[in-house]
């Protein structure tokens, strides 16, 4: 059994995407990233994917009709590849059943808070701006909603006074990019399991 195969999806600069790379080729993470799928061309993490040997399927939604049109795309090719496991990563766009159907349970997402609260954009302003005291990250199971999904891991995160989203968002990027590759880890190692909405892992 070689190692789980992996597609990272990702909109932005790459940060998570960065962090996944570098586990993997510092042996601490036993995946091979098949592909970097990237709905902006331009984006940073299409760089850090070249960079790292990662193959690109890139595309400019606009010249689709339909979100299920260019997912029906992005499946065909991930299938071409035997992907396993597909890690959202900062993918800013609305998945459908059409790709959340087939990968239930094979899709996970990173989430700049706590959930359940703040879910959608800006989980740090969010946060910010409602007062707590303790904020974080959160690793969970695409559903179809937002943010909806089960839980598998989670870092808290102190709001330190006078934090600003950029300070606040330093480190809460930086739990991410601690959390996320543990968890690929765990799921890689079959230790993870979903049963409803509980998600159990083995620590054996």
């Amino acid at each position: 059994m070689g190692a789980l195969r992996i597609a990272v999806f990702a909109s932005g600069n790459g940060s998570n995407f960065q962090a996944i790379a570098d586990a993997v080729q510092s042996g601490k993470l036993d995946v091979h990233i098949e592909l970097l799928v990237c709905d902006k061309p331009a984006a940073r993490v299409v760089e850090r994917a070249r960079n790292a040997g990662v193959d690109t399927f890139l595309f400019t939604p606009k010249e689709y009709p339909s979100r299920e049109a260019y997912e029906t795309e992005i499946i065909a090719e991930l299938e071409r590849r035997g992907v396993e496991l597909i890690v959202l990563a900062g993918y800013m766009r609305i998945i459908t059943s059409v790709l959340v159907e087939p990968y239930y349970g094979r899709m996970i997402n990173i989430h700049p808070a706590l959930l359940p609260s703040f879910p959608g954009v800006n989980g740090i302003g969010q946060a910010l701006a409602y007062g707590v005291k303790l904020t974080g990250v959160t690793v969970h199971y695409v559903d179809g909603g937002m943010d909806s999904g089960p839980i598998i891991a989670q870092t808290a995160v102190e709001v330190q006074d006078g934090d600003t989203e950029q300070t606040l968002g330093e480190r809460i990027h930086a739990a991410e990019q601690a959390l996320l590759p543990s968890v690929i880890q765990l799921i890689a190692e079959g230790r993870v399991a979903l049963d409803g909405r509980h998600v159990t892992i083995r620590q054996d």
